[in-house]
């Protein structure tokens, strides 16, 4: 009992904490990009981790790799659940790429757009060409994107394969990819499942039995070992298919 009201009074001030920070972040993203661009990308991967906590989410990095991080990478992670979203930028200085219907959300569509979160329309060939030189754009720049190569939530397992988009952009860029496995150990609670909503999720994320997200990263892939992007991404998904072997199976 004491367990749970200490709990209820954290989350109730996470969001109050939450709650304000998203107010200024959304009043600073109708500012002229060229005064805001220095420093809201920080402000947002802050804001990412203050809704990590108001989700009542124990977020964990597992720090897997032998070698130094490079310091430009494409991150590339499973996707079961909708907190990557959040969790991924939480933990790690990229870019998100999501799908079009965030940039037209309630205050959060427009705090993502101004953080410099890259949009596509999946079922668009047209948006997925476009939003290919908007990403080799964004590295070119010196920056770093996260792209989900099972194009989408595909459930709790590793989708049956990798879209080739982030092996070719590497490829091309000479950019490393590097793999983060995602593993939650409340998997029934995390899957994102039809017809669930976004305000589904958070209730499911809060009132978890389980709330530990782990996050494991591994050593980067150099696209200069790979012939093809068909080689490249058929050996990273199964990497991935290990490691969802030693951390689900």
């Amino acid at each position: 009992m004491l367990h749970f009201i200490g709990r209820s009074l954290w989350l109730f001030w996470c969001w109050i904490e939450f709650i304000i920070f998203t107010l200024f972040l959304y009043v600073l993203s109708w500012l002229p990009r060229f005064i805001t661009n220095p420093f809201y990308s920080t402000l947002f991967y802050t804001w990412c981790r203050v809704f990590s906590r108001a989700l009542g989410v124990d977020l964990r990095l597992h720090e897997k790799n032998r070698k130094p991080l490079p310091k430009q990478y494409i991150l590339v992670a499973n996707h079961p659940s909708a907190f990557e979203d959040i969790g991924v930028p939480a933990l790690f200085d990229v870019h998100p790429l999501a799908k079009m219907g965030v940039k037209n959300w309630f205050l959060l569509g427009r705090i993502s757009e101004a953080a410099g979160t890259m949009f596509v329309k999946r079922d668009s060939k047209e948006s997925r060409n476009a939003v290919v030189d908007t990403i080799i754009n964004k590295l070119n720049q010196g920056e770093s994107v996260v792209i989900f190569p099972e194009g989408g939530c595909k459930g709790r397992r590793i989708f049956e394969k990798f879209q080739y988009g982030a092996f070719d952009i590497s490829i091309r860029t000479g950019i490393p990819i590097l793999p983060v496995f995602l593993h939650y150990e409340a998997q029934d609670t995390f899957e994102w499942r039809e017809p669930q909503i976004l305000v589904d999720k958070f209730w499911h994320f809060m009132t978890s039995q389980n709330n530990k997200a782990n996050y494991y990263v591994y050593d980067a892939f150099d696209p200069k070992d790979f012939k093809d992007k068909v080689e490249y991404s058929e050996h990273v998904l199964n990497k991935f298919l290990e490691w969802q072997k030693r951390y689900l199976d």
